[in-house]
């Protein structure tokens, strides 16, 4: 029994000890700002309000917000759950006191103007004053626009009129009502007084982040073991670009960035707690800047060390590291140069059936990257959209830029493939060698013709890529090459062309409507 009793009372005062340790841990976190930064130019922050609330209604003003908040976002409350707030009212200010706002609030009266060493009294006819208003039309982007003329000010001195100040403006004290800075002025109450460390939520604009990834290629023909010949294994660095142009500035934050095409937000991404690393580390290896898991139908980036954030800041984080990543050089030859703006407005029949559908030839042959994001291949994260750069060392060991291109969110185990350029000794050729309609039958025949040649020193191979763009129902009725089927649409011929040679394919299609 006495064992028992024991064991129990160690049982609770583990549990105790427990939810004592996390109620620190949560004091701890929430007692420093939080940021989760979204790819569309806004964020959700977090920071901690100290709040000394008495029995009955408070009047209670916060300055310290971003610039961009939206009002509407705002929650206010104790995170740990033990006290009841109620906002009955709430105030945002957004125009702190500038020279052209007092200039405003005293038009129509007269202040004094330092000139050299003189004062001389002069009338405000007008202040210039130009107050900036939220613009609902790009509401996560944080844009304001002017609101009034912002001309200059016209000021009445000895019973002139005069454009400008005629010097330094002396004002009175400030009053009651003027602020320094974007103020929250809410009326609360509690269900208990008390002091409070309490939770301040709110959407704001003014923020962005960014992916870049620098990929470096070794200098032309280094084999490698194991990669094809028109491959390479290459390094990547990932950076992640943060910009707060909020307004503030948030001292030791724990910020979050979010990757995704967000439409909705819901409530509960205002209160998010810190994520933690997915992956287990190698013993003695460095731990990430930055580590990443899912979340919902979006993927969360956890910066692992607090940062400040400046206002008007661009900070830099590194966020991958691979190297031995194989990648491909593909060459893809899309000779299909067509100008849709001429086909605005046509029907889908008359597009069918006009002869000179598709028959304008596109010389360039595309140079493309290509490379697995997969654990196999060193990498296997998922990877927030961003720009891709590639580079690759010549013969004296130096980075030469060879393209770059942007690549959209993309998961684990998916394929990138990047256009980076136009192959410079490869050229392309493509005409149509025959075409026939018969609108009583409802068929239309074509033949087309491509050229490739390759002033290369070495074979290459070339993808050629053909659209057979005139209906659904096709038939390739012969062919010089064998071919892929790509999509409904598109077939690929994959030649290999050789040194200083050129390679011709043909082929027909029949269709049918």
């Amino acid at each position: 029994m006495k064992r028992t009793l024991a064991v129990a009372a160690a049982v609770l005062m583990f549990a105790l000890g427990a939810l004592w340790l996390a109620a620190q841990r949560a004091g701890e976190d929430f007692a420093a700002p939080a940021l989760t930064i979204y790819n569309q130019n806004f964020a959700v922050v977090r920071q901690p309000v100290a709040l000394d609330l008495k029995p009955g209604v408070n009047e209670v003003r916060f300055a310290d917000t971003t610039a961009y908040l939206e009002p509407d976002s705002v929650m206010l409350r104790d995170p740990l759950g033990r006290r009841q707030l109620r906002i009955y009212e709430q105030n945002f200010r957004n125009d702190p006191v500038s020279q052209e706002l007092l200039l405003s609030v005293y038009e129509g009266k007269s202040i004094d103007f330092r000139v050299n060493d003189k004062i001389v009294s002069g009338k405000i006819i007008r202040s210039g004053y130009a107050r900036r208003l939220y613009d609902p039309r790009n509401l996560y982007g944080g844009q304001y626009v002017q609101a009034g003329s912002g001309n200059q000010p016209i000021i009445e001195v000895d019973g002139h009129l005069q454009f400008g100040l005629p010097g330094q403006p002396l004002f009175p004290a400030l009053g009651n009502d003027t602020i320094l800075k974007p103020t929250l002025h809410w009326q609360l109450a509690a269900d208990k007084p008390g002091p409070l460390q309490a939770e301040l939520s709110y959407i704001s604009g003014g923020f962005r982040w960014e992916a870049d990834y620098n990929l470096v290629a070794p200098e032309p023909g280094v084999a490698r073991a194991g990669v094809e010949e028109s491959g390479d294994v290459v390094d990547i660095i990932g950076w992640v670009t943060i910009d707060n142009l909020s307004g503030k500035t948030f001292d030791h934050a724990r910020v979050r960035l979010m990757a995704g095409d967000v439409n909705k937000i819901a409530p509960q991404m205002l209160a998010m707690g810190a994520a933690k690393a997915m992956m287990d580390r190698a013993e003695g290896a460095l731990q990430p800047a930055v580590t990443e898991r899912s979340f919902d139908e979006y993927h969360l980036y956890t910066l692992e060390r607090a940062v400040t954030l400046r206002d008007h800041e661009t900070k830099q984080v590194e966020f991958v590291r691979a190297t031995g990543v194989r990648s491909q050089k593909l060459y893809v030859y899309d000779g299909a140069n067509i100008d849709w703006n001429r086909y605005s407005g046509w029907s889908l029949e008359n597009i069918r059936t006009d002869p000179g559908y598709g028959t304008q030839s596109n010389p360039k042959v595309w140079v493309m990257q290509e490379l697995k994001n997969s654990a196999a291949n060193h990498l296997g994260i998922a990877l927030p959209r961003g720009r891709m750069r590639f580079y690759r060392r010549d013969q004296d060991g130096r980075l030469q830029f060879t393209g770059e291109n942007m690549i959209d969110h993309t998961p684990a185990e998916e394929t990138i493939r990047v256009y980076t350029g136009n192959a410079f000794d490869l050229v392309g050729e493509r005409r149509r060698v025959n075409y026939q309609v018969d609108s009583a039958r409802r068929t239309i025949d074509e033949s087309f013709e491509i050229r490739l040649r390759n002033h290369k020193k070495e074979a290459v191979e070339v993808r050629a890529v053909e659209h057979l763009y005139r209906c659904q129902n096709w038939r390739v009725i012969s062919k010089s090459d064998q071919y892929r089927k790509l999509d409904a649409n598109q077939i690929e011929f994959p030649v290999t062309i050789p040194a200083d040679g050129e390679v011709t394919i043909t082929y027909a299609v029949h269709y049918t409507w």
